[in-house]
């Protein structure tokens, strides 16, 4: 299979997991909205470098967790923990925090940088994810296991990842409105996004019993 086509394979996968509102998108829409773009693009970038190591790893055990579904259960039980914990931080905790404890984190572009990279790795959802479409592409011949096309195919999955978190910046930063981006509701926002995250994953679970 030619790199290129593994490329936009990935580039295609990644770009469509990310299509939904998510934690990801939504926090980097957030911070566009209130720092500038620049550290939009900064926790965005720190995002990816994430993205890539879980694509890498799903592709990596793409056919071991293919023969051992319970690996796949144990992380949607794990995501949902951690995504009833992010909804009950942003619904309820965030907004008690002081303004200037605030302003004094968002200071350094590093520091969304590194916020990305913390973020991404706390939504372990692409793992699974990943592993499915890999083993799915790989069933259909468009993609091969070799080191080649693994690098290709998760090259294209940052580059996705990446455009659509981009593109979010982009859309909130043209339907900006006071009642719409205060800090609160974005919060709101987010919470909520995850709070429905949760509930879907939670169904998952139970059909899976």
């Amino acid at each position: 299979m030619d790199t290129s086509i593994v490329f936009f394979l990935g580039l295609f996968v990644a770009f469509i997991g990310v299509v939904p509102p998510g934690l990801l998108n939504m926090t980097a829409a957030n911070i566009s909205l209130r720092e500038g773009h620049v550290r939009g693009i900064m926790f965005s970038i720190g995002a990816c470098v994430i993205v890539f190591i879980q694509t890498y790893i799903a592709a990596i055990f793409a056919r071991y967790i293919s023969n051992h579904l319970e690996i796949i259960e144990v992380l949607q039980r794990v995501a949902f923990v951690i995504f009833i914990l992010i909804t009950i931080y942003f619904l309820f905790i965030v907004k008690k925090k002081p303004k200037h404890a605030l302003e004094i984190k968002i200071r350094s572009k590093h520091s969304r940088f590194f916020q990305g990279m913390l973020l991404s790795a706390i939504n372990v959802l692409p793992i699974p994810y990943q592993a499915y479409m890999t083993i799915t592409l790989a069933s259909f011949g468009w993609l091969e296991f070799d080191k080649i096309s693994i690098i290709s195919y998760v090259s294209g999955a940052v580059m996705g990842t990446f455009v659509m978190l981009y593109m979010y910046i982009f859309f909130f930063d043209k339907i900006r409105s006071k009642s719409f981006t205060s800090q609160k509701n974005m919060n709101y926002v987010i919470g909520a996004v995850t709070g429905v995250i949760s509930i879907i994953t939670l169904i998952n679970i139970i059909k899976e019993l």
